[in-house]
């Protein structure tokens, strides 16, 4: 059993939210799927982004993700890895003409499994998700309030489980926001564009972090 006092908690909550309604590369990602094709979409990206986390989160409670943080070359390889998936998908957006955003409504289920396995790895991928729970999460583990592992794995879940809260809202209101628009042949090409243009700069950013 897990004690902590509620300044403990206050803390952590706090940071919490405002982690997880900071603009990142996962939101970007999410939001760039909504507008592109809509909330089915959105949220088959959330979930891939969340269960990517989760793996993280599950690596560093048990103290394996330590082997990416520590080690120069797996580090490497893993982000080098990200980063040409995240441009190879975006490429192929920006060569899309529009065409395939809009025949994806006949194929709802095969298309948002693919967006969720796309979330799913370009999250393991990025070794800064490991790093930043590596660094976060022990912020919290206080002696005496049970098992170090344990501790890691709650607070962790916390962090998803509050995006689970503050993520939703704004796959809704993205895909509201742009469901006429999404009609239009050339809009379908833009968006396409835009999703290509954000995967490129996410795998960018990823190349040009430090470790």
């Amino acid at each position: 059993m897990l004690a902590y006092d509620p300044a403990h908690w206050s803390a952590f909550l706090a940071a919490a939210v405002l982690l997880n309604l900071s603009p990142g590369p996962d939101i970007a990602f999410i939001l760039g799927h909504t507008v592109r094709s809509g909330a089915q979409r959105g949220t088959a990206a959330m979930l891939g982004i969340w269960t990517g986390a989760l793996c993280h989160v599950v690596l560093a409670a048990v103290g394996l993700s330590a082997v990416v943080a520590a080690g120069a070359t797996a580090s490497s390889v893993v982000k080098w890895v990200g980063v040409a998936y995240l441009v190879w998908l975006g490429v192929r957006a920006l060569r899309s003409r529009g065409s395939q955003l809009l025949a994806e409504s006949g194929s709802g289920s095969r298309s948002a499994l693919a967006v969720f396995r796309q979330g799913v790895l370009i999250d393991l991928l990025n070794p800064e998700v490991a790093v930043f729970f590596l660094a976060f999460l022990p912020q919290f583990a206080t002696d005496g309030a049970g098992p170090v592992w344990l501790q890691l794995g709650v607070h962790g879940v916390l962090i998803i489980a509050g995006a689970a809260i503050i993520e939703p809202p704004l796959v809704l209101l993205g895909d509201r926001l742009t469901t006429k628009a999404r009609q239009s042949r050339a809009l379908a090409r833009w968006f396409d564009r835009s999703l290509g243009a954000i995967l490129i700069a996410l795998g960018v950013r990823l190349a040009l972090a430090e470790r």
